[in-house]
């Protein structure tokens, strides 16, 4: 009688492994689009923009409304971002010459075909090469061609239908040229706004309040000073038009992996590599800490994956290990990026207690709950917003008395975050530099503003 009970347990147990086995492993799809903001899709807030196939990603999946590229060291902010994202290692902690134990290649020893295609400039270039296949985009004739995405969507599409033998589960990874600039979008997508409906950023400003330590850079001369109402939304409509054009090429995508029997068997992750000003601040670049610029969407969706949205703060660089995590792919034990797996299924409200960003030398940023604190070392200036009740970033608070402990405690928060990630810049200096701004700013430093 035991051993009739024994041999029943072991063929219940062959069963149990054999029926594990033939669940078919998730492929995975990341799609990083390139400047978009995170407030630019319709189903998480925007009632301007005409994006349906990622409302509908959104609505069957799982969305964080937080989500931070951790800054730059450089004015390309993409560069940095990327090789976060892939490495899963934070701002002063990648090696961009090392392709071992990142994004890539933990997902071949997972026995995963891996497949990279997208934008060639100010990328993380040595990382692609731990990709099986891996190829460049000409990503200024993508940008003024008309069709943002469409290049990157073809080839991928051609590789989920003709070469990819689905033997082995697929890691996409498409990185679109797009909605940077310069953005040229054809008739169909600029006919869908009209320019005039366009509302200005809540946040929109001829000028910058005072000088951030970047207001000269390439980025910003994209526009003239003061920025007027005319040109922001001119931006703003070929911005918008641009994005459409994305949101319909990833749409062909998800829908060649429906076609081929395979979507529902995918997890496909959305995200953008930073945000982008466009007029907001009286800036129109990414080099600065505030939520317009450092915030992206993201969006996770597939297989196991409930609908919902956190608040939780995240950053770029937990994308990889909560992929990894979700299929049970083997991670390096000295990276920075947390699993973010515990938030989606419901078991953690958040990952982390607080976030730091850093840009260059000249400026920091750390947010914890609702409050954030913007520090600029070169000209003493210090910002505080409450998030919660100006999520636009335009009451600052730091003057005021009853804000002193809490400028202080941020400030104190902010320096053993720089310690904690290995950033040595200094939060004050030896003597400040001018921090007005105005027209006769730009004169005087010769600057001439081009469309």
């Amino acid at each position: 009688m035991a051993n009739r009970s024994l041999l029943w347990h072991l063929i219940a147990l062959f069963v149990s492994i054999s029926e594990a086995r033939a669940v078919p492993r998730p492929n995975v799809i990341l799609l990083v689009t390139d400047d978009q903001r995170a407030d630019t899709i319709a189903a998480l807030g925007n009632p301007l923009i005409k994006t349906p196939n990622l409302d509908n990603l959104a609505r069957r999946g799982f969305a964080f409304h937080n989500a931070y590229c951790m800054g730059s060291t450089m004015g390309a902010v993409c560069n940095p971002s990327r090789h976060m994202l892939l490495s899963g290692r934070s701002l002063y902690r990648y090696r961009p010459q090392h392709a071992e134990g990142t994004f890539a290649d933990v997902m071949n020893k997972a026995g995963y075909v891996t497949w990279h295609f997208g934008k060639r400039g100010n990328t993380a270039r040595a990382y692609h090469k731990a990709f099986l296949y891996s190829g460049y985009l000409d990503d200024t004739k993508e940008r003024i061609s008309g069709h943002h995405g469409r290049a990157a969507a073809d080839r991928a599409i051609d590789f989920l239908k003709e070469g990819w033998d689905r033997e082995q589960p697929l890691f996409m990874y498409v990185a679109f040229e797009g909605p940077h600039d310069p953005r040229v979008a054809d008739d169909k997508g600029m006919s869908l706004y009209r320019r005039d409906d366009i509302p200005l950023p809540p946040n929109y400003s001829p000028f910058h309040p005072f000088n951030n330590g970047e207001l000269l850079i390439r980025d910003e001369r994209l526009a003239p000073w003061p920025r007027s109402p005319e040109v922001v939304r001119s931006h703003l409509h070929d911005y918008y038009a641009c994005i459409s054009s994305l949101d319909y090429q990833i749409g062909r995508i998800l829908g060649a992996f429906e076609d081929i029997g395979q979507l529902d068997n995918t997890i496909v992750v959305f995200t953008s590599d930073h945000g982008l000003a466009i007029g907001s601040h009286g800036l129109f670049g990414k080099q600065n800490l505030y939520e317009h610029s450092m915030k992206s969407p993201l969006i996770f969706a597939g297989p196991g994956i409930p609908h919902g949205s956190s608040q939780a703060l995240v950053y770029l660089f937990d994308i990889f290990p909560t992929v990894a995590n979700l299929v049970h792919a083997s991670l390096p034990a000295d990276i920075d990026g947390k699993s973010l797996r515990p938030v989606i299924e419901g078991q953690a409200d958040h990952v982390r207690d607080s976030i730091i960003l850093a840009y260059g030398d000249v400026q920091r940023a750390v947010r914890k709950g609702y409050w954030k604190l913007i520090r600029y070392p070169q000209v003493g200036v210090t910002q505080l917003f409450h998030l919660g009740k100006d999520p636009a970033e335009v009451k600052n608070l730091a003057g005021d008395a009853q804000t002193s402990q809490r400028v202080a405690e941020l400030m104190e928060l902010l320096s053993s975050q720089q310690q904690y990630y290995g950033d040595t810049a200094t939060l004050t200096a030896d003597e400040f530099q001018p921090a007005a701004v105005d027209q006769m700013f730009f004169e005087r430093n010769m600057v001439s503003p081009k469309r």
